[in-house]
C-alpha cells in the first residue's frame, strides 16, 4: 500500500457523488450502474429501479419505475422500465440474489460469483449460533445445496415447487418449516455457494434458477482471495476511502474473520493508498483514484435519493459524518427500512416520500438552507423516472 493522501470529508463526499453517477448523472445502462455501485439492494424492487433511474441523465423514454405509486411498494410493474433494470434481468446481464448483509441485491452477472464468494467465505451457517437459531446443521445445508443444484439444473421453479422437490429428498423431509420461512435464511448459503439465484417472477410468485444454467458464461464461485481482488476495488471505487472494517460491515455486518479480512487488503498491495480524512488515518482508496480524490472540490449539489440507496448503504447509516447521530432513526427505521433521503453537499439533510400528488420533503432543522430551485429540479427528475409529475411540499423537522 502506497503513500498517504490528506483530504477533507467534504472532498470524499463530492468524489463519491461523482463516482456513483450522481453528480453529474450518467448515460450508463442499468447493468453498468449496478457494477459501478458494487451492487444495488433490491429487497424492495421499486426502490432498486429508482436508485438506478435517478442516476441516469435521461431515464429510458416511455418507461417508468414501479416507484410511480405513492407507496413505492415491492414488486415491479410489467412492461418497460425507465431504469432498464427489468430489461437487464430479462437479458440476464443482471442477477438478483441474496448478497451483501443477507439481503436481495442486483449484481452485474459477470461479477456476481466474486461477491458471493466473499459472503460464503464467512461460513456463517457453520456457526453454532446460526444452527441454534435456524435449526439446520452444516451437513443438512450441504445436502440441501447438492439437491437444489440437481433439481434446478436447466429448470426454473417457484418457491413452492422447489420446496416440494427438496422435501422429497431422503434426509431433507424434516426441513419444511425452515424452507417456508419468509426470511429465506436457509436458502442464503445456497445463494452464496452458487447453487441458486432468482429467476423471472411468475406474477407475484418468486422463482429460482441455478446460476450455471441461468447466467450466461457463469464461471462459478472463485476462490475468496481471487474474489477479493474484484470486490474490494469495486467497493472502494464507489464508496471509498474506507477502512477494512467499513468494508466488512457493508459486506456481512462484520462477520469476516479479522485475519482473513486483513489478508484480503494486504494482498492488494500497491493497488491501494492510505488516505487521511480530516486528520484520521486508516482508510484506503485505489491508488489510481488518489490524485482525483485529492483534487476534488466540495459539492453543493442537491439530490433526492431512493430508499435503500447505495450512497447511504455503502458507508452505512452509522457513519456520523454522513448522517447526524440524532437523525439516524429518521433514515434507518424499524424492520431495516432505509428511508429515501435528501442529500445536500454530500450529507444527508432530510428525508422525503411520495404521496399521490406531492413529493413531500422533510428537511432537518439543523441542516440549514437547501435551495428551493434545486429541490424543484430533483422533483422534475423523479417525474422523468416515474412517469408522474408531482409538486414539491417542503417542511422542517
Amino acid at each position: 500500500m502506497t503513500g498517504c493522501k490528506k483530504v477533507t470529508y467534504e472532498q470524499v463526499l463530492a468524489w463519491r457523488l461523482r463516482q456513483q453517477g450522481l453528480a453529474p448523472r450518467t448515460d450508463a445502462s442499468a447493468a453498468e450502474i449496478v457494477g459501478r455501485l458494487a451492487g444495488v439492494q433490491a429487497q424492495v424492487a421499486s426502490s432498486a429501479e429508482l436508485a438506478v433511474a435517478t442516476r441516469q441523465r435521461k431515464p429510458a423514454a416511455g418507461g417508468r419505475t414501479a416507484a410511480g405509486s405513492a407507496q413505492m411498494t415491492a414488486g415491479s410493474a410489467q412492461g418497460a422500465s425507465a431504469s432498464g433494470v427489468r430489461e437487464g434481468l430479462a437479458a440476464r446481464s443482471l442477477v438478483k440474489t441474496w448478497a451483501m448483509r443477507g439481503t436481495l441485491h442486483l449484481l452485474r452477472a459477470e461479477e456476481a460469483g466474486a461477491y458471493l464468494s466473499l459472503l460464503g467465505a464467512a461460513r456463517t451457517w457453520e456457526k453454532p449460533a446460526w444452527q441454534k437459531a435456524f435449526g439446520v446443521s452444516p451437513r443438512q445445508v450441504a445436502a440441501m445445496g447438492e439437491a437444489v443444484e440437481e433439481i434446478l439444473d436447466g429448470r426454473v421453479l417457484t418457491r413452492q415447487e422447489l420446496t416440494d422437490a427438496v422435501l422429497a429428498r431422503d434426509g431433507l423431509d424434516g426441513l419444511g418449516e425452515q424452507l417456508a420461512s419468509g426470511w429465506s435464511t436457509v436458502l442464503k448459503p445456497l445463494a452464496w455457494t452458487g447453487r441458486l439465484c432468482q429467476g423471472p417472477a411468475q406474477g407475484q410468485k418468486v422463482t429460482f434458477a441455478a446460476p450455471r444454467s441461468w447466467v450466461p458464461g457463469w464461471g462459478g464461485i472463485p476462490d475468496p482471495q481471487e474474489a477479493a481482488r474484484v470486490v474490494i476495488p469495486a467497493y472502494l471505487r464507489a464508496h471509498g476511502p474506507a477502512t477494512p472494517a467499513a468494508f466488512d460491515a457493508w459486506l456481512l455486518r462484520g462477520a469476516t474473520r479479522k485475519p482473513v479480512l486483513r489478508g484480503w487488503f494486504e494482498e492488494l498491495g500497491d493497488q491501494l493508498t492510505e488516505v487521511e480524512v480530516d486528520g484520521e488515518r486508516g482508510a484506503y482508496v485505489l491508488a489510481e483514484d488518489a490524485d482525483a480524490l485529492a483534487a476534488t472540490d466540495p459539492s453543493r449539489e442537491v439530490r433526492l435519493l431512493a430508499g435503500f440507496d447505495q450512497y447511504v448503504l455503502g458507508p452505512g447509516t452509522a457513519d456520523t459524518r454522513l448522517i447526524a447521530p440524532s437523525r439516524r432513526k429518521a433514515v434507518s427505521r424499524a424492520a431495516g427500512w432505509i428511508s429515501p433521503v435528501v442529500v445536500h453537499g454530500g450529507r444527508v439533510v432530510g428525508v422525503w416520500e411520495f404521496t399521490d400528488e406531492e413529493v413531500v420533503v422533510t428537511l432537518f432543522e439543523e441542516a440549514g438552507d437547501v435551495p428551493a430551485d434545486a429541490l424543484e429540479a430533483e422533483a422534475a427528475h423523479l417525474a422523468r423516472c416515474t412517469g408522474r409529475d408531482r409538486t414539491v411540499a417542503v417542511r422542517k423537522d
